[in-house]
């Protein structure tokens, strides 16, 4: 699932393929661009900005992308099939004439001014792998509604950009506590910044997301098996890590009419609300 560390990824491979190039070809293949010609124009730099991708061109323009839930961007050398996902899944198309960057499943392409940015990016809190990150702003936005659900406040890029739906998980079960807990009455918040931060930059550079330690003996898996790399996500109904109780998930908890996401902690471990039933 794209979060602020693949995304950083994506855009720094990108970047590597791009940057200082000129396009010999660009299909931007959704309706409202389709008549949009970036040819001849050069790649100065790909960027992330939370879960936001920012190709940045001479000329003044940007093109904008959000991987949203299962989109990706690939790079191919010229010649070489294409491969993640079928033809009718590709929205952009960005060839320099030696290697190939393909959109797939993009369900948000933009092209805009670079100095219009801030109407796509301009709504985001503190970026937690960007240099210009502000951990104070970042306490301040999180505590702004007491009130309001920990789970909601952490998905919120208004409050934390780079933060999904896995992160929300592990940082709660990390926290002690459940998904549901209003977030004034966290004991430590700036401890719950401090570790949203620690472990994106952690996994900038991981092919694979982990939240696990090894100070704990259940965390090594059984022999033959390599040792769970995520505390509770995608873990329903499997032991938890440290005390061996069945993890919980709740189907719809977080997120916007129609696009919920699911919540899992362990019962045990952490404290706080729960959903009915």
């Amino acid at each position: 699932m794209p979060e602020g560390d693949t995304v950083s990824q994506a855009a720094a491979r990108l970047h590597e393929a791009l940057a200082g190039r000129r396009l010999v070809r660009a299909d931007l293949r959704v309706p409202r661009l389709a008549t949009a010609d970036l040819r001849g124009r050069t790649v100065r730099e790909v960027v992330a900005r939370g879960k936001h991708l920012l190709a940045r061109l001479d000329g003044g323009l940007t093109l904008h992308s959000h991987l949203r839930m299962d989109g990706s961007w690939r790079v191919f050398p010229a010649g070489r099939r294409w491969s993640g996902g079928p033809a009718h899944q590709i929205r952009a198309v960005l060839d320099t004439g030696g290697l190939v960057a393909v959109g797939y499943r993009l369900q948000v392409l933009d092209l805009l001014r670079t100095a219009e940015e801030h109407r796509v990016v301009g709504h985001l809190g503190p970026d937690l792998l960007g240099p210009d990150w502000d951990a104070a702003e970042a306490l301040r936005r999180l505590a702004a509604d007491p009130a309001r659900p920990l789970g909601a406040v952490l998905l919120d890029q208004r409050n934390l950009a780079g933060l999904g739906n896995v992160y929300m998980a592990e940082l709660c079960f990390l926290a002690g506590v459940t998904p549901w807990l209003p977030v004034g009455e966290l004991a430590d918040p700036g401890r719950l910044v401090g570790e949203a931060r620690r472990l994106l930059l952690a996994n900038r550079d991981r092919p694979d997301r982990t939240t696990t330690t090894a100070t704990h003996p259940r965390e090594r898996g059984v022999r033959g098996r390599a040792a769970p790399r995520l505390y509770v996500y995608g873990r329903a109904g499997r032991s938890c890590l440290r005390c061996g109780t069945p993890v919980r998930m709740a189907a719809t908890a977080h997120g916007e009419p129609g696009r919920e996401r699911p919540a899992y902690w362990c019962p045990h471990c952490q404290r706080g609300p729960v959903p009915p039933g």
